[in-house]
């Protein structure tokens, strides 16, 4: 019997649980990640998966910060493996209606996000990849954003109310199933030193996002701090 099989045949509570404000990319993730023969929505050691694979495979799609699944991943994934979906938006299409429903305009976002928003999220639960029988999967997607003209959204969106978040298809995946995985964040050679600024550059993020990448990789040991370069720390590869 494969680990987690026993859990399907006690589903607990049946789907719609927690689905009232989910958008259609987090339910489209949900059930192409769980598989027409699983189960969807299911209550588990005090908490409610996403999904339940056929082979006994935990989902959870998790599209924003990784903060809730601070408790909650240790403890289903002590049940079952757990494979955590991330959606990484690489293109993202904004549609603009009105409030009859009629499509005002259509326009590609410049924004085109990369691997490295992982740790926008992670930053918040920086010690769960280390965390056993646990995958964390980034989902490169494309989007559709529907938002509807109504004088109630941001002021950004000029009144615009996010409707829903669609998806429109899955470039790639990259799943990273331990600490170690994460070496692939560490763009420099074993022994050569670099900063915030200088992974920055490297991989074509802002210093922002590079420092919330090492502080990250800090964590999970997998960089080390060497010495000061004026107010900056100096890192190394840590394995």
């Amino acid at each position: 019997m494969p680990p987690g099989a026993e859990l399907r045949k006690k589903p607990g509570k049946s789907a719609g649980i927690g689905t009232e404000r989910e958008s259609s990319l987090h339910r489209a993730l949900k059930i192409q990640y769980t598989g027409i023969a699983g189960a969807v929505e299911q209550a588990l050691e005090g908490y409610v998966c996403d999904g339940i694979r056929e082979n006994g495979e935990l989902i959870e799609i998790q599209t924003g910060s990784f903060g809730p699944l601070k408790h909650k991943a240790p403890v289903l994934a002590a049940a079952a493996p757990l494979r955590i979906v991330h959606p990484i938006v690489a293109a993202r299409y904004i549609e603009l209606f009105d409030e009859a429903g009629s499509l005002l305009r259509r326009r590609k976002s410049p924004r085109k996000g990369t691997p490295w928003d992982l740790f926008n999220a992670l930053i918040y639960a920086p010690l769960l990849p280390r965390t056993a029988n646990l995958c964390i999967e980034l989902a490169v997607v494309e989007t559709a954003e529907r938002r509807i003209q109504d004088g109630k959204g941001s002021w950004r969106r000029k009144g615009a109310s996010i409707e829903d978040k669609i998806l429109l298809a899955v470039r790639e995946t990259i799943p990273l199933s331990g600490a170690g995985d994460y070496i692939r964040f560490i763009p420099f050679k074993k022994n050569e030193p670099f900063t915030v600024q200088t992974l920055a550059e490297k991989a074509g993020i802002t210093a922002g996002l590079a420092r919330k990448t090492l502080y990250v990789l800090f964590r999970l040991e997998l960089v080390k701090r060497t010495g000061k370069q004026g107010n900056a720390w100096v890192y190394k590869r840590g394995k």
